[in-house]
């Protein structure tokens, strides 16, 4: 077993690269490609990514495959034109404006795997393995009059798809994405949409819900209030699942009218993946902690994603990567410092953008693997 992380320099470009592997098992990669040369036009910066993208084989050495990957963008309505040319399509790609805070005008997230067959486009890779199907989608969206009527035409076509695939939204869904523009406006009829929905197909307070994450983004079509990303997986079996409470911490989302888990547990064979939701300064009351101060807000925050890992058998050295969402762009200097120094070796980004309830000043969400699998599954 192996978790190593790998900081590498190529043509403008720092790539932070976190590695995992079992001695056996295949390896995947989290990795974040940040570009250095800042003052330089959006087209030179998006070149500068884009070849090293094509490039990651090679400088991770490894036959690797990309199965999704985000574009985080500081002006969607002026770069997605220059950006879509390059789009790949045979990887699921998201594109959200959510500005890079470090002086950057574009970055990027991107997973990739070994030893899988994959297929699919720029809006959902399918990778196979072991008796798994895993299905990542991205930018999903419906111009409509309003938040709610997107989230129910999206959520309800992804539930077709998911059917198409074998896949049902309570069993295989693990992971959702909301990208909401004016996100104090609009954010309620998202709410209200999911909740509706999920209802709709046995997602309760007495079942469970999905570990998810609802912030700021915007598409470059202003007409699109809501983008939609989100990973399946078909095969698992009863037990492979576990959901993240850390109730010492935190209180069930139903309590204050939202419905997604904490976080979510999935266990294979050889390994499991942790996937923990946009996680804010928040108590097990549903209150929140050290309002108007980002310090307190930050170290509450960090407090109750670690009550999350080590709930999922997990430590912060088991993190993979982390995207940190901003309110107020002159609270960057002190989160990039702090995570600067404290996970230094967990590729990060980020980015602007408001979280869904106003006094929240930070939110961060993250992905951990761990080597404790269970040999009552397949491994991954």
């Amino acid at each position: 077993m192996n978790c190593s992380y790998h900081l590498i320099y190529d043509s403008g470009v720092r790539i932070e690269a976190r590695r995992f592997a079992t001695d056996q098992g295949c390896c995947e990669y989290h990795v974040i490609l940040h570009t250095v040369r800042k003052e330089s036009p959006f087209g030179n910066q998006l070149s500068d990514l884009t070849t090293t993208f094509d490039r990651l084989p090679d400088l991770l050495g490894e036959k690797v495959t990309p199965l999704f990957r985000r574009f985080f963008l500081s002006d969607a309505a002026n770069q997605t034109p220059l950006l879509e040319p390059s789009l790949p399509k045979h990887c699921a790609t998201s594109v959200v404006q959510q500005a890079p805070m470090d002086g950057s005008k574009i970055a990027l997230w991107v997973y990739l795997r070994t030893d899988a067959d994959t297929s699919g486009d720029y809006d959902t890779t399918i990778a196979t393995a072991n008796g798994y199907r895993h299905l990542w989608t991205a930018g999903r969206c419906t111009p409509l009059k309003n938040s709610y009527d997107e989230t129910l035409s999206i959520l309800g076509k992804y539930v077709t798809d998911l059917y198409a695939s074998g896949c049902t939204l309570y069993n295989d869904c693990i992971r959702t994405w909301f990208f909401v523009q004016n996100v104090d406006v609009n954010y309620g009829g998202v709410v209200k949409a999911r909740r509706e929905l999920f209802e709709r197909h046995g997602l309760t307070p007495q079942t469970h819900f999905i570990a998810s994450t609802g912030i700021e983004g915007r598409h470059a079509d202003p007409q699109v209030s809501v983008l939609f990303d989100a990973y399946s997986v078909r095969g698992l079996k009863p037990g492979q699942q576990q959901f993240l409470y850390a109730s010492t911490h935190l209180n069930p989302t139903y309590e204050y009218g939202v419905t997604f888990e904490r976080g979510t547990k999935v266990i294979y064979g050889d390994r499991s993946h942790i996937f923990i939701s946009g996680t804010a300064s928040i108590d097990n009351r549903g209150e929140i902690v050290a309002p108007g101060n980002i310090a307190g807000q930050t170290e509450r925050m960090l407090e109750n994603i670690e009550k999350l890992l080590a709930e999922a058998g997990a430590t912060f050295s088991d993190l993979m990567q982390m995207v940190i969402y901003l309110r107020d762009p002159a609270d960057y200097n002190y989160v990039a410092r702090l995570f600067e120094e404290r996970f230094d070796e967990i590729p990060h980004v980020i980015v602007l953008a408001p979280v869904c309830r106003p006094g929240w000043l930070i939110e961060t969400e993250c992905i951990a693997i761990t080597g404790n699998g269970d040999s009552a599954f397949l491994p991954y």
